[in-house]
């Protein structure tokens, strides 16, 4: 049985969407997802959540939040410390 580039796809995804393989390899998984659909959506998925990531590690709590947390460190240090 031979894989039809699922597998290979598959495994540098990660890789493939971060532009991080060769331009060989870039070529062949992208005209391997042209023509999958399971791959494809696959793709998509780790595209979204890796965006989505992205946006949440810019943003930051709300003022109020960080210093009750920070208040709370600090009384945790001054009980233990």
């Amino acid at each position: 049985m031979t894989d039809c580039g699922c597998e290979k796809a598959r495994r540098d995804l990660e890789e493939y969407l971060r532009n991080e393989v060769c331009k060989t390899s870039q070529t062949d998984i992208a005209e391997h997802l042209e023509h999958c659909a399971g791959c494809r959506d696959e793709a998509l998925v780790a595209r979204t959540l890796t965006e989505v990531l992205a946006r949440a590690c810019k943003e930051s709590a709300p003022e109020e939040l960080r210093d009750q947390v920070l208040a709370k460190l600090r009384a945790a240090q001054a009980v233990h410390g």
